[in-house]
């Protein structure tokens, strides 16, 4: 039996997550989970793939939901009350086109400073109805697909343990930003065998794997790239049909509700990977 062992919110896409013991999984997965995306001036979508210091940006939701508190070191924090009346400005996120809020002189002045980029910050209108794909389809603030990113300890154990293998250091979790970290699975990548598994109050249905990118040579903590980690290694078994390393699964929500650190997952559907493991017997 899995359970639950980590909850992570990213509300600003690019920037830190910040973790919880109990949270809120509404439509687009975890309350505030990428509803801020930075953009520049032509409103393209930054992320850690071009600006890894994104990472260090720690950003905070006030308990009310109205004001976003920004944190970077060695730079005073901002707090901004959260506009979701103004005028919708166009955003390009993957080249797709949504519409965005604008946060503000005051948020793009500290952005910028802090990023060394002219930056703008804005959010997901109330409107914001983006479809996601998959086998389950859904939706998402602007997070880079699917609502829900979910990783299992196990999984991560045997990527570590391939690359010291090879004499170089292993990597924290944090490398691959998910949302939940299961723990209790003996068998790595199990959770690419999920299809739809209920956590507290809600469910959750499979949409596919999650293609992992530049951002995971990224150290969280200092914001530099520190490659070649882990792509050298998941490049070596973890191969996807339609391109790139898989590590960790995408999930739509099918139902929303609460859930919390140490809940266990109870999987009602499983099935067979997209890299050609079976299904679990039984």
């Amino acid at each position: 039996m899995a359970t639950v062992v980590e909850l992570l919110t990213y509300p600003i896409k690019g920037c830190a997550g910040v973790p919880l013991t109990e949270a809120v999984l509404t439509e687009a997965g975890i309350a505030h989970d990428r509803s801020f995306m930075v953009v520049d001036g032509d409103g393209v979508f930054r992320s850690q793939r071009g600006t890894p210091r994104l990472a260090v940006i720690r950003p905070l939701v006030g308990a009310a939901g109205d004001r976003l508190t920004l944190r970077a070191p060695g730079t005073a924090e901002l707090t901004v009350p959260i506009d979701r009346e103004s005028a919708r400005r166009d955003v390009t996120l993957f080249g797709d086109p949504y519409r965005g809020i604008d946060q503000g002189q005051d948020a793009a002045d500290w952005l910028s400073a802090v990023l060394g980029v002219p930056s703008r910050l804005v959010r997901v209108p109330p409107e914001h109805d983006r479809r996601t794909d998959g086998l389950t389809p859904g939706t998402s603030g602007y997070a880079d697909s699917s609502a829900v990113h979910v990783i299992s300890r196990a999984s991560l154990d045997d990527v570590n343990r391939r690359i010291t293998a090879a004499g170089r250091e292993p990597l924290p979790m944090d490398r691959f930003r998910p949302n939940i970290v299961l723990d209790g699975w003996t068998e790595p990548y199990r959770e690419d065998l999920v299809r739809r598994m209920g956590i507290g109050e809600t469910e959750l249905g499979y949409t596919k794997l999650a293609i992992r990118c530049a951002v995971t040579l990224v150290d969280q903590d200092r914001g530099t790239r520190a490659g070649p980690e882990p792509l050298r290694t998941l490049a070596g078994y973890r191969r996807a049909a339609r391109g790139g390393v898989a590590f960790g699964a995408k999930f739509a929500v099918l139902r929303t509700g609460g859930l919390a650190v140490g809940d266990e997952v109870r999987v009602t559907t499983w099935g067979g990977s997209e890299l050609g493991e079976p299904a679990p017997a039984g």
